[in-house]
């Protein structure tokens, strides 16, 4: 037991020395925030051990970062490089999703803490924006001290048996030690002698000073605020405007504004000035709000931002990601118009469009890369009016007489694969935070754009594999009338493994195969390919139909364990007036004949194609007098939401009635008409096999 507390004792030790030499470094290097990060025992997620300078739900969300996150603590931990961030346009060029959920202007420096010689976590900090362009000398010292110092102490407390560790939650740690001083009292009585009110808060947002205009004008006793979260004490508080101003002045050290309403109707402006130990606010009775009617045009562009990201995951066209982006961002800032450009062979391509007529697409698209273009670059460009951009670019079209344009830099994975295009109908001056959050924007389009590429290529080349593995013809056998569909699924589903075929093994004598292969996606076709080669092989050289299905199903297991095959086999024998089938797991045919009713062919179905290798297939014979007709078919022909499989087998009997002199081609378009068919889930191949070879 005393063991155990001394083993406890001095891991409480080990921690603490770890938060004296994080705030000693924050405070040696000049920056407002800083936190210490430690990897986990898998190497895979960074967990925050500490923190200063930051309230605590901002430092919540960032307290598990997975290393392979584009997260800048997680790219200094996974290069093990310092990382240097000047402001939020860099941030939103290299780091958008970063950008996106903390949009405020600071600088920062990331740097990976190391022990013997392996990387073991990390440390930030942060700086109010502007005030230094690069890191000092000493600043440089202090971070490689700090990294230095943290690394020795990880290490040693390895070797000691109790290691640093970070909690479920991080700690919060003062920015600096609490003065011996208290000079509240006199501070209070100051402030008590001014018009408008003022509140000072700690970086976790409560309220440690409060004067009395400022608890008049919030209508509550300075009894009940004092300690207390000042949202948790005014829920009217947790607006998301004003949640924003206040994180804007911890996390960027600038000094905000916001005027919201209190219950009542009553307008209270706020003005926040950011410090070491937290924010004071001056409060004021506001003449109008301008809040009650809407966002501030940034706090509307993050929360826009937040939902684009996530709709944007979802896309797969061009225009989706073009569609999408309009929605979210023209309303925002009176966009007028959208384009997404690439370059193909040296010249312009319109990929996608919004709000450009189409005579400006058509005068675009297809132009040579010729000269300086406004969109070439790994860096945005934005000019406020057509001059500008004549300027910059004396070979640029001007479109539906616009005036201003923002032109960003698609970018994955190091290189450039295109640009957006924003388009405006007025000359307009773009302010810092705008260019930043459009910077960021880039990121999310670039993502989606290459996914929606990718995407595409591969559902091309799905679809031609498909298309090409089909037979285009069918052979022609004596006796024989013959009539296949294929039709795809509802249009924006993905193609599918659906295929069928006809082989000729003589006079009289043929077989038939119908069969859907798992999957919706390029392997689902390839294999398909596969699975017909092989039930031809094995047709032609004279198996039988459950030989040929197991044979088949061998091979499967082999080349793909982890996709499975339904699958028909019929052998025809038209002199004779018979069929043999064996199935594997697929819908059993329909036979119909001239005089009545079709009926559901009886069959002894086995396992799925790729189940197992050692599966046997029973071979069932059928009688097929002349006249009647054989329906093979995959299960998207009869399949609806509710209805039993059985029960759809059923019906399509019923209602499967051959006319002796109808052809089949037209008996396959009935049996596939649209209406019949529509928003079915899944693809649907038929074929159709009419006996019509008299008794000898």
């Amino acid at each position: 037991m005393l063991e155990e507390r001394g083993h406890r004792r001095g891991a409480a030790n080990e921690s603490s020395r770890l938060d004296g030499l994080l705030t000693e470094a924050v405070t040696g290097a000049g920056a407002h925030i800083g936190a210490a990060y430690l990897l986990d025992e898998g190497g895979q997620v960074l967990q925050m051990a500490a923190v200063t300078g930051l309230p605590a739900p901002i430092a919540r969300a960032w307290s598990r970062v997975r290393t392979g996150d584009p997260i800048p603590i997680a790219v200094a931990v996974r290069e093990q490089r310092l990382i240097w961030i000047t402001g939020r346009e860099q941030l939103a060029r290299e780091f958008p999703e970063a950008a996106l959920t903390l949009p405020y202007h600071f600088a920062a420096a990331l740097s990976p803490v190391c022990a013997d010689g392996r990387v073991c976590g990390g440390i930030m900090m942060l700086w109010p924006a502007g005030r230094t362009r690069e890191l000092t000398e000493r600043q440089h010292a202090v971070i490689e001290r700090a990294c230095d110092e943290i690394g020795r102490l990880i290490n040693g407390s390895l070797r000691a048996g109790r290691p640093v560790t970070a909690g479920p939650l991080p700690r919060i740690l003062p920015p600096r030690p609490p003065d011996q001083a208290d000079p509240r009292l006199v501070a209070l009585d100051c402030l008590n002698r001014l018009p408008e009110g003022h509140c000072a808060l700690n970086t976790d947002g409560h309220v440690t000073l409060l004067s009395a205009p400022a608890a008049d004008l919030f209508g509550r006793s300075p009894t009940d605020l004092i300690g207390e979260r000042l949202w948790d004490a005014l829920p009217w508080l947790r607006d998301p405007t004003f949640q924003d101003a206040y994180r804007a002045a911890i996390v960027g050290r600038e000094t905000t504004d916001v005027t919201t309403r209190a219950p009542g109707g009553r307008a209270l402006s706020f003005r926040m000035f950011p410090g070491p130990s937290g924010v004071t606010l001056r409060i004021t009775a506001a003449m109008d709000v301008h809040a009650s009617g809407g966002r501030p045009p940034r706090v509307i562009a993050v929360h826009e931002m937040l939902r684009l990201a996530a709709a944007l995951a979802r896309a797969v066209t061009a225009q989706e990601v073009i569609d999408l982006v309009a929605d979210h961002v023209m309303p925002v800032y009176d966009v007028q118009a959208l384009a997404i450009l690439t370059s193909v062979g040296g010249r312009k391509r319109v990929a996608a469009s919004r709000g450009f007529s189409r005579r400006a697409v058509e005068e675009f698209d297809g132009r040579p890369e010729v000269g300086p273009t406004p969109s070439g670059g790994d860096r945005p460009a934005f000019f406020s009016t057509w001059e500008e951009l004549h300027e910059a670019s004396p070979d640029a079209l001007r479109s539906d007489g616009m005036c201003a344009w923002a032109f960003l830099p698609l970018i994955t994975s190091g290189r450039p694969i295109g640009s957006c295009v924003l388009a405006y109908d007025r000359p307009r001056s773009f302010g810092t935070d705008e260019r930043a959050t459009l910077t960021a924007l880039a990121g999310l389009i670039a993502q989606a754009f290459e996914r929606a590429r990718l995407y595409d290529v591969k559902h091309q080349l799905a679809q031609c594999l498909q298309a090409r593995l089909l037979p285009h013809t069918l052979p022609r056998v004596t006796g024989l009338e013959v009539a296949a569909r294929y039709v795809p699924a509802t249009p924006g589903m993905d193609i599918g493994g659906d295929f069928y075929d006809l082989i000729r093994l003589g006079d009289d004598m043929a077989a038939a195969v119908i069969g859907d292969v798992q999957g919706h996606d390029v392997t689902a076709a390839a294999l398909m390919g596969q699975v017909r080669t092989a039930v031809r092989a094995h047709a032609t050289a004279g198996a039988d139909p459950g030989e040929v299905l197991a044979h088949t199903n061998r091979l499967l297991t082999e080349l793909s364990p982890d996709r499975f095959t339904s699958c028909l086999y019929v052998c025809l024998d038209l002199a004779a007036h018979t069929v043999h089938l064996a199935s594997a797991g697929h819908p059993p045919p329909v036979l119909g004949r001239p005089d009545g009713p079709g009926e559901v062919a009886d069959t002894t179905p086995g396992l799925l194609l790729g189940v197992d290798p050692e599966a046997t297939y029973a071979t069932t014979p059928l009688p097929m007098p002349p006249g009647s007709v054989l329906l093979l078919y995959t299960d998207g022909l009869i399949e609806e939401p509710g209805v039993d499989l059985g029960d759809s087998m059923a019906a399509l009997a019923a209602r499967f009635r051959p006319e002796p002199g109808l052809p089949l081609h037209g008996l396959a378009d009935a049996l596939t008409d649209p209406a019949a068919i529509e928003q079915r889930p899944d693809d649907i191949a038929v074929l159709l096999l009419r006996n019509s070879c008299e008794p000898g």
